[in-house]
Formats: C-alpha cells, sequence, structure tokens
C-alpha cells in the first residue's frame, strides 16, 4: 500500500526552513515584540522582516500587511469591518454564490445587523461575469468581495476585470479572499486593482494559525478586535511570533519556486483529470477545465456518497476530501456545487483531489489503481445504480 496524500487544499506541510525559522521563538527568544527590553527586540524584528516578504509576495507595501490568525478571520476582518466602518455611507455588500463560508457567513451576519446582502451568481464552470458584479453595484454599494479562485472546485475568477468594473461604476472598496491562490500563483494586488486581499500561510507550506490581510493605504475599516496598539491599532493581541516568522519564510520560498511548483503540478493534474474521467463512467469534473488552480482536481461521482468514498480511500492509504474540509462535515450539499446547479444527490458524491511539491506520477498512478474498485464496490451497493 502506497502512502498517498491528496488533500493539499485542506493544508500543507511546512517546510523544514519554515519550521526551522519558527523554533527560536518557541525557545531562547519568547519576548512579547512590544517590549522595550532586549527580548522584545529578536521578536519585533522577526515580525516586521516576516511582513516585508508577505508584503513582496503580493507587490504590497509592508505597511499594508496586517497579520492574523488564519485566512478566515482576514476575510471577516475585510467583509465586516468595511462594512462597519463605512455604513453612513451604505449598508449594501456584494458577494459572489461560491465564496468561502467565513465570506457566506460574515455577509449574514451584516444582515442581522441591517445591511443588505447581494449574491452574484456563477456560470457552470463557477465563474462570475464581470456584467453580473455591475448589474449588482448600487449607490450605497460599500464592499464588493469576490474571491481570486475557489477551494472547492478550483475555478480562477477574473478578479482584474472585476475590480476594474467596481473602480469605474462605484466607490465601494474590493476584497479578494486569495487564500487559494496567494504563494501558488502570481498575485499582484496592483495589477488586481483590489483594495483588500485575505491569504494564509498553510496554502503554501507554512504554518497553521497565520494568515495576512492586505489593506491597500487609505482604505477605511474598522477593528473586530479591541485592545492594544498590535498591528497598528487594526488587530489587537498579542502577535504570534513563531508563525508569524514561519509565514515570512513560507512566503519568501514560495516567491522563489512558484513557477517550478506549477510546472510541476499542471502535467500531474492533467494527468488525474484525464484518466479518471475517461476511465470511470459517470463521472463529471466540476470547475473550469482549464481556468483552474495547478494542483486541483475535483469531480462528482454519481450513485456514490463523498464520505465513503473517501473512508475507502484511506484504507488503501489515500488522504483526500469531499468538497471544502469547512463544509465537508455538514452532512448537506455543498453552497458551491448547488450554486452551479448541480442536483444535491449527485453533488454528495463530490470528490476533491489537490496535489501538492511532494506529488509524483506514481501517486497519480496508484491512485487510479485502487479508485475503480472503490467506485464499483460502492455502486454495487447503491439501489440508484441497480435501477440505471
Amino acid at each position: 500500500m502506497r502512502d498517498v496524500y491528496f488533500d493539499y487544499g485542506a493544508t500543507t506541510p511546512p517546510r523544514p526552513e519554515v519550521v526551522e525559522a519558527m523554533l527560536p521563538y518557541l525557545k531562547e527568544q519568547f519576548g512579547n515584540p512590544l517590549s522595550l527590553h532586549r527580548y522584545g527586540e529578536a521578536p519585533r524584528e522577526a515580525v516586521e522582516e516576516a511582513r516585508e516578504k508577505v508584503a513582496q509576495l503580493i507587490g504590497a507595501r509592508s505597511n499594508e500587511i496586517y497579520f492574523t490568525a488564519s485566512g478566515s478571520e482576514a476575510n471577516n476582518m475585510a467583509v465586516k469591518g468595511i462594512g462597519l466602518m463605512n455604513q453612513k455611507r451604505g449598508k449594501h455588500l456584494v458577494v459572489s454564490a461560491v465564496e468561502h463560508l467565513s465570506v457566506i457567513n460574515a455577509a449574514q451576519t451584516m444582515e442581522k445587523l441591517g445591511f443588505e446582502v447581494t449574491k452574484v451568481p456563477v456560470d457552470k464552470h463557477g465563474v462570475v461575469d464581470p456584467a453580473d458584479v455591475e448589474k449588482a453595484l448600487r449607490d450605497d454599494t460599500t464592499l464588493v468581495s469576490i474571491m481570486h479562485a475557489n477551494s472547492e472546485i478550483g475555478s480562477i475568477q477574473p478578479v482584474g476585470e472585476i475590480a476594474q468594473v467596481v473602480k469605474e461604476r462605484s466607490k465601494a472598496y474590493f476584497h479578494t479572499d486569495a487564500v487559494a491562490t496567494a504563494g501558488n500563483l502570481p498575485v499582484d494586488v496592483k495589477e488586481l486593482g483590489v483594495n483588500l486581499l485575505s491569504l494564509a500561510g498553510n496554502q503554501f507550506y507554512g504554518p497553521k494559525g497565520a494568515g495576512a490581510l492586505y489593506i491597500k493605504r487609505g482604505t477605511r475599516i474598522m477593528p473586530l478586535i479591541d485592545g492594544g496598539v498590535q498591528e497598528a491599532g487594526r488587530r489587537a493581541g498579542t502577535e504570534n511570533v513563531p508563525a508569524i516568522a514561519g509565514l515570512g519564510v513560507a512566503a519568501e520560498l514560495a516567491t522563489a519556486d512558484m513557477e517550478e511548483r506549477r510546472a510541476q503540478l499542471v502535467p500531474l493534474r492533467d494527468r488525474l483529470i484525464g484518466r479518471i474521467t475517461s476511465e470511470i463512467d459517470r463521472i463529471y469534473l466540476t470547475g473550469h477545465p482549464t481556468q483552474r488552480l495547478p494542483g486541483h482536481v475535483s469531480v462528482v461521482v454519481e450513485y456514490i456518497e463523498g464520505e465513503a468514498m473517501l473512508l475507502l480511500l484511506s484504507m488503501q492509504g489515500v488522504a483526500a476530501s469531499s468538497g471544502s474540509t469547512c463544509t465537508s462535515r455538514a452532512l448537506k450539499a455543498s453552497h458551491v456545487l448547488t450554486a452551479l446547479d448541480i442536483e444535491p444527490g449527485l453533488a454528495n458524491g463530490s470528490l476533491l483531489l489537490t496535489l501538492g511539491r511532494d506529488s509524483s506520477v506514481e501517486d497519480v498512478d496508484y491512485f487510479m489503481e485502487v479508485f475503480p474498485p472503490i467506485v464499483d464496490r460502492l455502486r454495487q451497493m447503491s439501489p440508484l445504480y441497480k435501477e440505471a
């Protein structure tokens, strides 16, 4: 049996250099970055060095980077912080129907506070039409949030075009959730034309518990956490120095080898998509066929539930997922697949395979050795399949 990790979309393993960079701040350099004595010097320098490296990853200024504990926190900070700070100007927000739950649920919370939210639809590939965003804009729109790429179906959104529409047609701020792309694809905040951008270190071989929100200079946003003066007063709480230091190194490494990783992953992705859709019947690719994340394969399998596939794959040494990790335990059809007009019964048979820097041709071929018998076994147990 082979050990195959095809769940890089859930989290990536921190690189050895990242772990090594974190260790001093877990031991001898334990001081608080705000302390004025010598114990605060090295931690303070580590935080600012990491801020610079994260800024370089996305083409920002270092003083536009604010550290958070996760991509979800960064998304909440953007949606709620912009909405609350600018509510005198308007209380209308625009999001897409396929946003991560940290955006969808944050928008729902804002509705409970008296805001109006417009959800923009997507096409059959899960892609937003900039024209639909333009139609959704109003005089009282203060924020538009459209993700850069969807972690569940892999589709990359035309964020640059959408941001241009928002800029030309409104005074709203534009936020993009780039958790799935930052560190994996070239991301430049100036080229994209965004005011805010969220990222998370564990998506590009950094530590869990370390994320960041880019806030363009001049953007008015309300802090979600009240307290001290950390992060220029926009995010109170003693900084998680080890995780931030690791995030900085991960960003530096990602900047250096991003194209190499992409060149490795795209052929593996296409090999897996080609085999899985040609060698197994009644299985359908979800998301855009070409404009998708480099190591991303997502399908729905007819007459089978995703959880059963995952358990049997795990018994064969393959780690995979069924939809977003944040929703896979919800026991209901994914809102992303529902937005693509995929019937709930079929959506429950979703399988997500995300490849990473340690994935190989042998891993792909091993998966295709063990997966068809699993599909056949589960279908033989399905009364719906027998009827069909």
